[in-house]
């Protein structure tokens, strides 16, 4: 084991050294794509590493630099400042003509003067930036130093990934697990690649600590020098974990693709795919009433007049959920989720608006038609407020058929278009003219 990770984590002292050892991620680093062909080619651009946590971000760029021949120095966005950059830049020009490699890790969390600070040096070629972010750096990475990279996503490890590192970590004897007696079987070890989400570096240590949490046995039957066996089973794993990992930052693009997974279930009609993603928010410590904000959103947005009751349904559990609060606010979350995904759906509310915001922005001077003033002094009558105005209870249906509420040059333009789902069809009878010729009710 090398000195500078004897004590170290597990995690830490797995870590691959070359692409050869490196698991996953194989759309950017296997054979033949374009950040592998770069470094056979001995090309370094300055790179941002965008991934949820443990999938081997920091170490990609450690071996990028190694393969590149470049002096690594590792910065991190959280402790370092202005000074530090400075620092590191000055180091780099006395090194020069060699290559220095600068890792930020979560860059995201520099401000833009920081990110400043850094773009000379990455243009003149000083230093070559590798950054790594798990938040979006379109939105965190200030442009001109985006300009000046090459995004590469990375994606979660799946489980047969991280099953394979376990297995390496188990039998490896120099760096792993590999010198102590491990009998573990495949249903704890994929138990534990499962309960990660996709993060190595929890898998290794949670393995790690199951196997020195157990007691070695020694068989009763031994003979000699017998090494002690530790016997790893899910129960340990279980143990070690204690409370399955959720990638999930309530401010983060975790929380953002969620509530789109969440949402996109709810118009699609697939209570099952809600409720799912429901629960992981909730699991998550997602703000309940954010999640309740959504389906307020949704109900009138996604199901509208199809079905009226949704929009009741879904404030009512805003309500409920305010006044309960959490853990028993799942009750009607759940209840509501379910509900919303089961409606009829009829986006016609946010088109009919749309419609007329078209014509506002077209037609936003158009005068208010004499009729539909209020007359509410003798001179504004004088000048014809309120004329041939028709009070729609003097007539059958309640509809005064001769009465326009448009402007002249928009008489006759229809806005909501009935979906012919739900209780849309029933509800469009009633924009229709009553039928035969209305009545007054009352001479003038």
């Amino acid at each position: 084991m090398d000195d500078d990770t004897a004590g170290a984590p597990l995690a830490a002292r797995m870590r691959p050294r070359s692409l050869d050892d490196y698991v996953g991620q194989e759309h950017i680093v296997g054979e033949g794509k374009l950040l592998r062909r770069l470094l056979e080619a001995g090309q370094l651009p300055s790179i941002i590493l965008w991934g949820p946590p443990g999938v081997g971000k920091t170490t990609l760029a450690r071996i990028i630099a190694t393969q590149t021949k470049a002096i690594f120095v590792a910065i991190s966005a959280v402790s370092a400042g202005v000074a530090d950059l400075r620092r590191v830049v000055g180091e780099a020009r006395a090194r020069k003509p060699a290559r220095t490699v600068l890792f930020i890790d979560e860059i995201h969390r520099f401000n833009k003067a920081q990110q400043d600070a850094v773009l000379p040096y990455v243009e003149d070629g000083t230093i070559t930036l590798i950054g790594a972010t798990t938040e979006n750096p379109s939105f965190e990475v200030i442009g001109p130093l985006l300009s000046r990279s090459r995004v590469f996503a990375l994606r979660s490890l799946d489980d047969t990934d991280l099953v394979r590192l376990l297995r390496r970590a188990l039998e490896d004897p120099t760096r792993g697990l590999g010198d102590l007696e491990v009998d573990m079987d495949d249903e704890a070890i994929e138990a534990l690649a499962a309960s990660v989400g996709g993060d190595a570096r929890i898998a290794l240590n949670a393995l790690e600590a199951a196997v020195m949490s157990v007691t070695p046995d020694v068989p009763e039957d031994a003979q000699g020098d017998v090494a002690p066996v530790r016997r790893v089973a899910r129960a340990d794993v279980e143990e070690a974990l204690q409370h399955r990992t959720y990638l999930y930052d309530r401010h983060g693009d975790a929380h953002y693709d969620t509530i789109s997974a969440f949402i996109k279930s709810l118009r699609g009609s697939d209570p099952d795919g809600a409720l799912y993603w429901l629960a992981r928010m909730i699991e998550a410590g997602e703000d309940p009433l954010f999640i309740v904000r959504r389906m307020v959103i949704l109900a009138s947005e996604d199901v509208g007049l199809a079905d009226p009751q949704a929009m009741v349904v879904a404030t009512a559990c805003q309500q409920a959920v305010h006044f309960i609060g959490m853990p028993e606010g799942f009750f009607p979350l759940a209840e509501t989720a379910i509900y919303l995904a089961l409606a009829p759906k009829s986006n016609s509310v946010g088109q009919s608006y749309t419609r007329a915001l078209a014509d506002v922005e077209r037609t936003r001077n158009d005068p208010v038609p004499m009729h539909l003033r209020n007359a509410v002094t003798g001179l504004l009558k004088g000048m014809g407020y309120g004329k041939n105005y028709q009070y729609a209870h003097d007539y059958d249906g309640g509809v005064a058929p001769d009465q326009t509420y448009l402007p002249e040059r928009l008489k006759g333009r229809r806005y909501y278009i009935p979906r012919p789902l739900g209780k849309e069809p029933e509800l469009s009878k009633r924009i229709q003219p009553p039928a035969g010729e209305a009545k007054h009710k009352q001479q003038q």
